[in-house]
């Protein structure tokens, strides 16, 4: 087991520790995970300190308390387009593939709508920085996507107001300028009918279904870090899982 470090809460280590198993896949849905005891004995915490690491896994979504019996790994929705882009961007220093590109519609400083300003938790001044972009391939529009960063990361990040590709992505750049890493992501995803400003970017039919995620990433000490929210068009999206029959 891991020795606790100064660096972070003793709490945040643990739950990171936990999380990392479960997204590595060492701990499966509908695996149980250590408990308070255990946690405590382990890692040489008070059994507080134990119970805190579950409940921040469980605010992340990762983990279920069933009553009675033990903490359990929930089964996992993941947003594969934001953890391939991710992915590729950390292994390569690219975000696209070849042949898919963005362009900058809009980018700067906007007031935050409210369900940003709360993901973001930026209080009563909602000012926050905006990008907005479209990203194409060579078929047409893959996505229609705008990332918010709250004010104190867009003074560290001036490129974030600049209409130029970040060829690394946003993502990483942030990183870079501001020493916060990125930790983890939630998503939450719905279908409804394209706006008239969605219909004209993706290149739509009137009255088509669009697929919309609202990505939170959030950074080693659990700070909304980025919140994006993407459009996707009826034929670029489709829900993937892997899970037991038994």
């Amino acid at each position: 087991m891991p020795k606790i470090e100064e660096a972070q809460p003793k709490y945040l280590q643990i739950a990171h520790f936990i999380r990392d198993q479960i997204l590595r896949g060492d701990l499966r849905p509908g695996d149980e995970v250590p408990s308070e005891r255990q946690l405590a004995a382990s890692w040489s915490v008070s059994r507080p300190t134990a119970a805190r690491s579950l409940l921040a896994l469980s605010h992340q979504g990762l983990v279920e308390k069933r009553q009675g019996s033990g903490t359990y790994v929930r089964s996992l929705e993941v947003n594969r387009r934001a953890r391939e882009l991710y992915g590729r961007a950390r292994q390569t220093g690219n975000i696209y593939t070849p042949g898919e590109y963005a362009v900058i519609t809009s980018a700067g400083w906007l007031d935050a709508p409210e369900h940003v300003a709360a993901a973001l938790s930026l209080g009563k001044d909602r000012k926050a920085v905006h990008r907005r972009r479209i990203t194409n391939n060579e078929s047409g529009p893959i996505t229609l996507s705008t990332s918010w960063f709250a004010p104190d990361v867009g003074r560290l990040a001036p490129k974030l107001m600049d209409p130029d590709r970040i060829r690394e992505g946003t993502l990483m750049y942030v990183e870079q300028m501001t020493g916060r890493q990125g930790s983890y992501a939630e998503d939450r995803m719905c279908a409804r009918q394209a706006t008239d400003e969605e219909t004209a970017d993706l290149s739509l039919r009137p009255s088509s279904a669009v697929l919309i995620v609202h990505h939170v990433v959030y950074d080693m000490q659990d700070q909304p870090l980025e919140f994006a929210e993407a459009t996707y068009p009826p034929d670029r999206w489709a829900f993937e899982q892997g899970y037991p029959l038994a």
